[in-house]
């Protein structure tokens, strides 16, 4: 298996669930292998009450281009119907995906970058798995994206507030805008008749995504 599991305990015990966590990541690694060159990942999975999704008792981060964690909680009462809905093939798909990225382009620093990445990551998922938008990629309507729309020079420059703007952090913007944005701006640029042969699903440079988003997402809200 090209995707090594390290199952952290120390949190907690993943005994129960071992068997159930190894089957949906070699589901999510053959999905991903049926489309582009899978790399080899190290994959860190724990448990940890209260650091996941509320909505789904999981959650997922890249670390690097050969490590992302893989966090559960048994525990989260949305847990178990998330498991059998398939969020964590899903997770597993988005992260590697993340990991991917940052072997080539990167995730990027720009507010546009970070926008493109996410959006990339979740319909790379939706591709695999002919599966809906996640629920923090349609979290808010198109007026309240209309309202909160960045201009150009918010999506170029650095030091953007990610926190802010993908987790709500602060109260500025609606949680998870960033995540609905980025879906849709890469849907924008799916579109367009992308052409995803070869390694266009990961290292497609963030503003030519951003240019498809022009004249659709971007500026038609």
């Amino acid at each position: 298996m090209t995707w090594q599991l390290h199952w952290l305990e120390a949190s907690g015990d993943l005994e129960p669930w071992r068997s159930t966590i190894v089957g949906e990541v070699e589901i999510a690694r053959k999905a991903v292998a049926g489309v582009l060159p899978v790399s080899p990942l190290d994959i860190l999975v724990q448990r940890r009450p209260g650091a996941v999704i509320p909505e789904t008792g999981t959650t997922g981060q890249a670390m690097r281009p050969g490590l992302f964690a893989l966090t559960i909680d048994p525990d989260n009462p949305n847990f178990a119907p998330a498991l059998r809905d398939g969020d964590l093939r899903r997770t597993v798909a988005h992260e590697a995906h993340h990991c991917m990225r940052m072997a080539g382009p990167g995730y990027g620093w720009t507010l546009g970058e970070a926008l493109v990445s996410e959006g990339l990551a979740g319909q790379f998922v939706s591709h695999l798995f002919n599966s809906p938008p996640e629920p923090w990629e349609c979290a808010v309507t198109d007026e309240v994206l209309a309202a909160n729309l960045p201009d150009n020079a918010t999506l170029v420059s650095n030091g953007h507030d990610h926190r802010a703007w993908f987790f709500g952090l602060g109260g500025r913007y609606p949680r998870w805008l960033g995540y609905t944005l980025g879906y849709r701006i890469v849907g924008d640029w799916l579109e367009t008749g992308a052409d995803l042969s070869g390694d266009a699903w990961v290292n497609i440079p963030a503003h030519e995504v951003i240019k498809a988003a022009h004249g659709r997402t971007l500026s038609n809200l």
